[in-house]
């Protein structure tokens, strides 16, 4: 309201107030006729005066100017508050409504257009709400005292201290009503429906950290489920800060069972750390007796017992449990590093003996060269004689080094495997075994076809043209195998 509405305030009785004035009798009556209010002041800040102050008081004279004269009333407003109003000369102002006049309250001191439109203002500040209500509605603000605000607008044109369209105004506030409802409704639904989805959001997090909490312990990935428990219980205190409520019962049910899956997962990291700190504690032990063998095998010169040892070591410490990771890196390094003592030592000593045997080698390489020479295998006594020779320096040649050792060996087998293999085909040749079965096979191959040729002639003579053919037939196939078995004998002589 402005500073000239409260002005206008203090300088006016209302209706409810002339009708409140304690004054009976006609004297009363008359006294209550002729009160004359003061000009708005809007300095002032002392309590109104009541009707029966007024009445006590002496009519001020015509001349007398108000301290803060009224807002001068424009022609559209005073012809609309016309038809539904009128002022009397002594500042009465009437309001009509449902074709009958009420008192609505009096403005002394000034003329009858400026105390209409002083009460015509006090409506048009009530259509002023109402159509800042309807912008409300119709944008859809939030519908919260909405209700309240039209009760308290309908509360204040039913005390009829104003000019306007007092019915019309009640049916905008009637119209709101119902859009008010709906509205509210509206939001109702939409509160509803962001509720359900934070219930399902909070759901969401408590099944999960209860399916977490449910895993075997053994498969537990803690790192990576601890770290998704924690998010999980900042996401709760996030949708407890920010979120919707979600009623009492729902909350308290859903964080008991959060707490609980929480409690239980902690309860199943400890015991879980709890023992493997007692098996690293028990790996540790292990291993520190692997690495002290290990460390004892270092200085050994009996390089291959030495090195058999340490594959057992090795198969050992594989087959012990893993020590925390620290520690087990720790550990390695340590039992390695025993290991490398070793082996380096053989391998300084391998290097030494492989330049002695360098010598060796170029020995060995020129009787491979001259064994190769035998090949291939055309006079069997005579390769045999000279690969005999060739091992007997070939052993007296020594050792060779280890990286050339597989080749020469490959390089002499070749030619000794020739040479087998020649003796076994002229063993195979020579021997009387298979001679004689090939001569008893020859023996009755020529008989069995001296005797199919006899069957051929008397078939032949008898014109027997069936056992000519089967005799033919017979008489090819025994001279068949007759030939392979003479080509055979040929080989063997």
């Amino acid at each position: 309201m402005t500073d000239s509405q409260q002005s206008d305030e203090t300088a006016v009785v209302a209706k409810d107030e002339e009708i409140q004035a304690p004054e009976t009798g006609v004297e009363a009556s008359a006294a209550a006729d002729d009160a004359v209010e003061p000009a708005p002041n809007p300095a002032s800040t002392a309590p109104r005066p009541s009707p029966a102050a007024f009445a006590a008081r002496p009519k001020p004279a015509a001349s007398v100017i108000p301290a803060a004269p009224a807002p001068q009333p424009t022609a559209v407003s005073l012809a609309e508050a016309s038809k539904w109003g009128r002022a009397e000369g002594d500042g009465h102002v009437f309001l009509t409504i449902d074709g009958e006049e009420q008192p609505v309250g009096q403005y002394p001191g000034v003329s009858t257009d400026e105390a209409l439109a002083y009460f015509a203002r006090k409506y048009d500040d009530v259509v002023a709400q109402i159509v800042l209500m309807e912008h409300r509605v119709e944008s859809k603000a939030p519908a919260t005292d909405m209700q309240k605000t039209v009760d308290h607008l309908r509360e204040q044109l039913a005390e009829r201290n104003m000019v306007g369209d007092i019915r019309g105004a009640e049916a905008r506030l009637d119209t709101l009503v119902g859009q008010i409802s709906e509205l509210e409704k509206s939001e109702k639904a939409a509160h509803d429906a962001a509720r359900s989805s934070e219930l399902a959001a909070r759901e969401a997090i408590v099944a999960e950290a209860e399916s977490i909490a449910s895993q075997d312990p053994a498969q537990v990935q803690w790192k990576t489920s601890s770290a998704r428990m924690n998010e999980l219980f900042e996401s709760w205190k996030a949708a407890q800060k920010n979120g919707i409520r979600l009623g009492r019962s729902n909350e308290d049910a859903l964080w008991k069972r959060f707490r609980s899956a929480r409690t239980v997962f902690d309860r199943h990291r400890r015991a879980y750390f709890s023992q493997l700190d007692s098996t690293n504690s028990a790996a540790k032990v292990a291993k520190e007796q692997l690495i002290a063998e290990a460390e004892a095998l270092s200085s050994s010169t009996d390089w291959g017992f030495a090195a058999g040892e340490y594959r057992r070591l090795m198969d050992q410490w594989k087959a012990t449990p893993r020590a925390s990771r620290k520690d087990d890196d720790a550990l390695w390094m340590r039992f390695r590093a025993a290991q490398d003592v070793f082996f380096n030592n053989r391998q300084a000593a391998n290097d030494e003996i492989d330049q002695q045997y360098t010598a060796n080698l170029a020995v060995k390489e020129e009787l491979i060269a001259e064994a190769q020479a035998l090949l291939p295998i055309t006079d069997l006594a005579g390769a045999k004689k000279t690969l005999q020779s060739i091992r007997d320096r070939w052993e007296e040649a020594g050792k060779v080094p280890r990286a050339d050792m597989g080749r020469v060996e490959a390089g002499l087998r070749k030619v000794e495997d020739a040479v087998r293999e020649a003796e076994e085909d002229k063993w195979r040749r020579s021997n009387p075994e298979t001679k004689a079965r090939t001569n008893s096979a020859l023996s009755q191959l020529e008989t069995a076809i001296a005797g199919l040729k006899e069957d051929l002639e008397k078939a032949e003579k008898a014109g027997d043209q069936r056992r000519i053919k089967d005799a033919r037939e017979a008489l090819e196939a025994r001279q068949a195998w007759l030939d392979q078995i003479q080509r055979s004998a040929s080989d063997l002589a």
